[in-house]
């Protein structure tokens, strides 16, 4: 049998980033969640934790979080259909942990989160990842549920189609004049500095090839935030896809241009979530699926 307090600590400790963190959470000194910690370490053989700055879960560590969120999850389930015990939930509320795509919690998730919040039964941790990579999160036990852009069931889950996130190429007008004042070509794109998230962030080269038939070689500027890489695009730095959602009032009102209003780049989300029988996670679907009609694409 697991010992469910130390079990509490790992995920306290996984989930705030330090063992300080986890005492307040928990009501109790970093040294008894210390000694809680290396004690199921011990009993079990494998470190959980990777201490530093901040703490993070190992392997092991990451499914036994998991595990105990969703023994909450139950027992949350359980204390409130008995009756006389429906108390016994509201010191600790359960935490579902998630894991969002950036332009998703940019553009429409807070929808879906402001939904889910309203009961008040449970409160979020959300992971954020490239909407490719969040399967991988479900996949490896690391969180409960997750936004992802393939439609391949993760084992053990409950996949469901939410509609696709559109984006646009967008630029300032400043911007356009100065570098596109002669039209959309290839050689245009190749001297005009461009916004991209990250390294995996590969919207612009199928806009490009939508709208050019070429990927697209230019200056770069890294921007791994979705209000900064608005921001930015904004202030004229380089042009970008931008999600509709956020795209839309400001095309409207003229800060913003459209590159090319024949090409979208449309991005199919879906919901995936573990199968496990816990009202909180049908509670949280549900927002997100509401959510989701009201600010995605739908087939």
């Amino acid at each position: 049998m697991l010992d469910y307090p130390a079990l509490a600590a790992v995920a306290a400790v996984v989930r705030t980033g330090s063992f300080e963190g986890a005492a307040l959470q928990l009501g109790v000194t970093p040294s008894a969640v210390s000694q809680r910690v290396k004690g199921l370490e011990e009993r079990l053989g494998v470190p959980l934790v990777a201490r530093g700055a901040p703490c993070t879960a190992t392997a092991a560590g990451a499914r036994l979080s998991a595990h105990f969120d969703q023994v909450s999850l139950l027992e949350h389930d359980l204390m409130v259909d008995i009756p006389g015990c429906a108390g016994a939930t509201s010191a600790q509320s359960p935490t579902l942990r998630i894991a969002v795509n950036a332009d998703s919690l940019g553009a429409w998730f807070p929808a879906a989160a402001a939904r889910f919040a309203e009961a008040g039964a449970a409160t979020l941790d959300l992971v954020i990842d490239d909407e490719a990579h969040t399967a991988e999160r479900l996949r490896s036990g690391q969180v409960l549920a997750a936004i992802t852009t393939t439609g391949k069931t993760v084992q053990g889950c409950r996949i469901l189609p939410l509609g696709a996130l559109r984006y646009i190429a967008t630029a300032s007008p400043a911007y356009a004049t100065r570098y596109l004042s002669g039209g959309v070509t290839r050689e245009a794109l190749a001297r005009a500095p461009v916004l991209r998230f990250d390294a995996r962030d590969e919207l612009q080269n199928r806009w490009a090839e939508q709208a050019l038939g070429a990927t697209v070689e230019a200056p770069t500027h890294w921007a791994p935030s979705t209000h900064g890489f608005l921001d930015l695009t904004l202030a004229g730095v380089g042009w970008s896809m931008t999600p509709e959602p956020l795209a839309a009032p400001l095309l409207a009102s003229g800060r913003l241009v459209d590159l090319d209003r024949r090409v979208r780049v449309d991005v199919p989300l879906f919901w995936q979530h573990l199968r496990i029988a816990a009202r909180l996670i049908d509670d949280l679907t549900a927002a997100v699926r509401a959510a989701a009609a009201e600010h995605l694409l739908q087939a």
